[in-house]
């Protein structure tokens, strides 16, 4: 992972749940291209065909909420996801994503910060966030050490099997 990265914003409201993410009519499906292919279908039929690899999800309050279902996890990462900025999450999301290596951040009033097509610069180190279109920075709190361990080991299996192979 990188612990700068940039890209094109889309822009969603709140509480944003699981199955508007990853709808649940395709949780059957086992091929990684084909769960891709349903990122945020429940939320804008057309995401996928605007989504770039790199881009970010803005979103406002309760992302993720609904269910625990590491599919929505699992799609925006197949997506390609750069990050994802909320002004706050669901719990088992966030713990989902950080587990999966999905870098995301909590940044208060992101809505008002960001609108959708803007670029968007992250520095999850330092907690900063570049509206590069509007020039404004956003100071957030910054990812912790060991969740920066575990997202730049691409989530918690990979980096558990570093250590593994450590002793």
């Amino acid at each position: 992972m990188k612990t700068i990265v940039t890209g094109q914003a889309h822009v969603f409201g709140d509480n944003l749940d699981t199955d508007q993410i990853f709808p649940g009519q395709y949780l059957e499906l086992v091929e990684i291209e084909e769960i891709r292919q349903h990122a945020m279908e429940g939320a804008d039929p057309d995401f996928i065909k605007t989504f770039q690899p790199g881009d970010i999800i803005i979103a406002g309050t309760n992302f993720g909420c609904g269910s625990s279902r590491e599919q929505a996890v699992t799609t925006l990462k197949a997506a390609g996801t750069g990050a994802i900025l909320a002004e706050s999450f669901a719990r088992i999301f966030y713990r989902n994503a950080i587990n999966l290596g999905l870098p995301l951040l909590v940044c208060p009033a992101i809505k008002t910060f960001i609108s959708k097509g803007d670029s968007v610069k992250i520095d999850f180190k330092q907690g900063k966030v570049l509206n590069q279109t509007s020039h404004k920075i956003l100071t957030t709190d910054p990812l912790s050490g060991y969740v920066l361990k575990i997202l730049e080991n691409g989530g918690i299996k990979l980096l558990v099997k570093e250590q593994l192979a450590l002793k």
